[in-house]
């Protein structure tokens, strides 16, 4: 008798699914799309006001642009992360902070801030590398290296 009440308890993966599922409060999906959208334009609209300053203060070309609105926009969002303003807009928006240029700016300075204890090379380094992926962050760096290098050699002509 006691085996019997005792397989009764045993609840198969469907059926504890189905609770489960019965139990999880409702996704409010509309109003997540909202907030996405609003933050993810909302950081278009602020690139773009970038690339307009660019463009119409400092004389650059649409094409020459791209390149400091990009660099301004991952700058603000690496001054955010730092002050953790950065988490709180990504907690309300969802997605819409994580999809622009600022979200991948983002998860690589929450990555370089939570293992910087561990040091430069062995901390920040490697878990940098771990989540964007080595040949992403070499890339960039590369590229600022090689643009710094080639401002030096036109600056001596």
């Amino acid at each position: 008798m006691a085996t019997k009440a005792k397989q009764k308890m045993t609840w198969t993966q469907e059926e504890y699914q189905e609770l489960a599922k019965s139990k999880e409060p409702p996704r409010p999906v509309a109003k997540n799309c909202f907030r996405a959208f609003l933050v993810g334009g909302l950081i278009c609209i602020i690139g773009q006001a970038l690339m307009e300053l660019f463009i119409r203060v400092f004389g650059f070309t649409e094409k020459t642009a791209g390149n400091p609105t990009v660099a301004v926009l991952i700058f603000i969002s690496v001054v955010l992360t730092c002050f953790g303003v950065y988490d709180k807009i990504a907690q309300w928006a969802g997605a819409g902070s994580a999809v622009p240029v600022t979200g991948f700016a983002n998860s690589m300075c929450s990555a370089a801030l939570e293992h910087k204890s561990e040091g430069i090379v062995l901390g920040v380094g490697a878990n940098m590398f771990k989540l964007a992926g080595s040949v992403i962050v070499f890339g960039t760096v590369a590229a600022f290296v090689i643009g710094i290098i080639h401002l030096l050699i036109g600056m001596g002509r």
